[in-house]
């Protein structure tokens, strides 16, 4: 077991000696979410005199657009921890050492994790001092949305990931887009009641859906939809069992077809 704790504490170190080589790796998870916020944020100033909603519930799109990017930024933060290997012709030689692909995968996901914390925590504050609102305001529910989306991220971008490592670069425009596909049934900016009946069966099969309609009621009307969050949780903790899976399924699958080598630009 402690050898095992090693060998994903050295691909986590890893990274981060990659991040402080290059602090434009870092930026750029700092700055696309910023853009986002700014533009959201004076949005929401524009219609706080006109919408009786976002009159009520002050920052309900800021709160919407900072939980999703923590759906975004994971997602895209374990897809690039993962990428990294395969541009840098590193994920051959990974895999013979004893490294295992769900030390990699632990590996990836922690560093996704931190790399996301280090994007977000700013890009919160900013929110702060930029328009005088703070999602810290949501208080202990916060780390539940927090936890929740993250581990609904991760099972994406490790399927995706997985997908990458068996089919190649080619699919790499999955591990950026899959995400977003996810986000017009994921009740971010309004609630699912207002989608078609049958894009409301997808949506409550979907976590984020339960943490953005909690987010909602916390501010409207200062409710925690508990038995919501219990339903979230539960059901990131599927997304990420399978999402493992699928990788873990992709990675004996290259192996058997003998394309773990020849991955790389």
């Amino acid at each position: 077991m402690s050898g095992s704790l090693n060998r994903i504490y050295a691909l986590v170190l890893r990274h981060i000696y990659l991040w402080r080589s290059s602090v434009m790796r870092l930026v750029d998870s700092i700055y696309w979410p910023a853009v986002q916020m700014v533009m959201w944020g004076f949005m929401t100033q524009y219609l706080l005199p006109q919408a009786s909603f976002v009159a009520q519930a002050a920052g309900v799109l800021l709160s919407g657009l900072l939980l999703w990017e923590v759906v975004v930024r994971g997602n895209l933060s374990l897809s690039i921890a993962f990428l990294e290997e395969i541009w840098s012709r590193n994920l051959g030689h990974l895999f013979v050492s004893p490294i295992r692909s769900w030390e990699l995968a632990t590996g990836i996901i922690i560093a996704a994790l931190l790399r996301t914390l280090l994007g977000m925590i700013p890009v919160s504050l900013l929110a702060w001092a930029f328009f005088g609102y703070s999602i810290y305001t949501l208080g202990l529910p916060l780390i539940a949305f927090f936890v929740i989306l993250q581990m609904f991220s991760w099972s994406i971008g490790l399927a995706m990931s997985g997908l990458v490592m068996r089919v190649g670069q080619s699919a790499e425009s999955f591990a950026w887009a899959a995400v977003f596909v996810l986000m017009p049934v994921s009740g971010v900016y309004y609630p699912v009641s207002v989608l078609p009946q049958w894009l409301q069966v997808i949506a409550w099969g979907l976590p984020p859906a339960y943490v953005f309609e909690g987010m909602r009621a916390i501010m409207a009307d200062k409710v925690v939809h508990w038995d919501m969050l219990a339903i979230a949780f539960g059901l990131s903790v599927v997304y990420l069992v399978v999402g493992f899976q699928v990788f873990q399924w992709f990675f004996r699958s290259s192996r058997r077809a003998g394309s773990l080598l020849g991955q790389g630009e």
